[in-house]
């Protein structure tokens, strides 16, 4: 046990030391938020850059019900031939060309019409221009057919549901939205931090392995001494490093609410906004807001830390058992595939199925499966997860930790001295049956 501290303590101690892990720990999230703040801001530009397209209207009608915005102009192009507008608009370096022909009826018109380009036009944009184009013939065609448009739209019922759940609290449909983003990104939190601080531990055996230092530290530490040594020494640097990144996290949302005087009421989850400030953020801002502190915040910080311990020794054991069964980066990869190809198929699982029913039955079954279930019940749970379910989820996951721990440390004790054979699925079976 004297050792197995050791060992787990140098681990720890040379993971929390070393310069890349303290740059990656302070900085990352530093990053990740510069660079959302960057797409935002470039996707906020691009946005902004007003397009101007050209018409061509030969129905006389259709240009002068067209509506410019920030983002799209038109320009009238009179009394013009398809050729003479390709060219006039060519030199304007327009966005696009909107001819128009004129036809007896809208159906006819409708299906006239033509937008030319230099490049493919984006989907926004081509949306934007045909729902403009629709409603215009559409109340042209009721023009004709002597359909009163005004009765019409003051006949229209607008539906706006009204929102809350069993236990009474209001939410929005900005919260699903919240729900959905924030289970993915805890999902691919996980399938990083599992792959990244179990791929430590894998070349952390291969380094030793090749070096010949193992040959030394066995004689007086038995294998699975120093493979879970290896194994609890990174898992808590890894620990380290996510308390750390929910430390900083919770000191920005702090300063970020008391900036804009924002508080959330621990029994409702509802907001109140200074009025001094209420002009500084949009409605939308506020909504997200609101949604992300009717998560289950409780709930999903404790599952993150034991979905994490329990994910990361269920893999970290594997990749344990791949580096002292392999000489070589190259080799590890034939065992490294299959892992992988799990562990997506549970991120895939989680991103198709969780957001049209979270409790549904693959969902459900996917969250029970020890190999998928940490990735794909971080998805679920900020849909509300009953505990029954995630008490079972990781019953099981624990329960596989400790059966992939005894079969890693067989392959471990066997691998750990095996130099210069290729090893193959085949020769590890017969290692377990030893």
């Amino acid at each position: 046990m004297e050792h197995f501290s050791l060992i787990a303590t140098r681990e720890y101690l040379n993971k929390i030391g070393n310069k890349s892990f303290i740059l990656m720990t302070l900085l990352l999230p530093i990053i990740l938020a510069g660079i959302t703040f960057l797409l935002s801001f470039l996707s906020s530009i691009n946005n902004d850059t007003s397009k101007n397209i050209s018409v061509v209207d030969n129905t006389g009608y259709i240009f002068q019900k067209l509506q410019s915005s920030d983002d799209i102009t038109y320009d009238l192009i009179i009394d013009s031939s398809l050729d003479n507008a390709k060219e006039i608009s060519r030199n304007k370096s327009d966005y696009g060309l909107l001819f128009i022909n004129n036809f007896d009826s809208p159906e006819e018109i409708a299906e006239s019409i033509m937008f030319i380009s230099e490049t493919s036009p984006s989907f926004t944009v081509l949306n934007k221009i045909e729902s403009q184009l629709e409603s215009i013939l559409t109340n042209e065609n009721f023009k004709i057919l002597g359909i009163d448009i005004n009765q019409i739209n003051s006949s229209k019922i607008i539906i706006n549901l009204f929102q809350e759940s069993f236990d009474g609290a209001e939410t929005t449909r900005v919260d699903g939205v919240v729900k959905l983003g924030f289970g993915f990104a805890l999902g691919m939190l996980l399938y990083f931090f599992i792959f990244a601080y179990g791929s430590m531990i894998m070349m952390s055996v291969m380094e030793e392995k090749t070096s010949r230092i193992v040959e030394i530290i066995i004689s007086s530490v038995k294998p699975f001494n120093l493979m879970t040594g290896k194994i609890i020494g990174v898992s808590l640097a890894g620990l380290t490093q996510v308390l750390i990144w929910c430390v900083m996290f919770s000191i920005f949302s702090y300063f970020f609410t008391t900036y804009f005087g924002i508080s959330a009421s621990s029994s409702s989850g509802e907001m109140i906004l200074s009025t001094d400030d209420a002009d500084a953020i949009s409605s939308f801002a506020l909504d997200m807001i609101s949604a992300f502190m009717n998560l289950p915040l409780t709930n999903i910080f404790f599952a993150f830390i034991i979905y994490f311990i329990g994910g990361y020794f269920l893999y970290a054991s594997i990749f344990a058992a791949i580096g002292a069964a392999v000489d070589n980066q190259a080799d590890a990869q034939q065992f490294m595939l299959p892992i992988t190809l799990i562990v997506i198929i549970g991120l895939y699982v989680g991103i198709l199925t969780v957001p049209e029913d979270p409790n549904g039955i693959v969902a459900q079954i996917f969250s029970y499966i020890p190999f998928t279930s940490p990735i794909v019940m971080m998805m679920r749970i900020p849909n509300g997860v009953p505990l029954y379910e995630q008490i079972i989820s990781l019953t099981i996951l624990f329960s596989s930790v400790l059966f992939i721990v005894w079969i890693s440390a067989k392959i471990y004790r066997i691998g750990i001295l095996m130099y210069g054979k290729k090893i193959t699925y085949g020769e590890i079976i017969k290692w377990l049956r030893s």
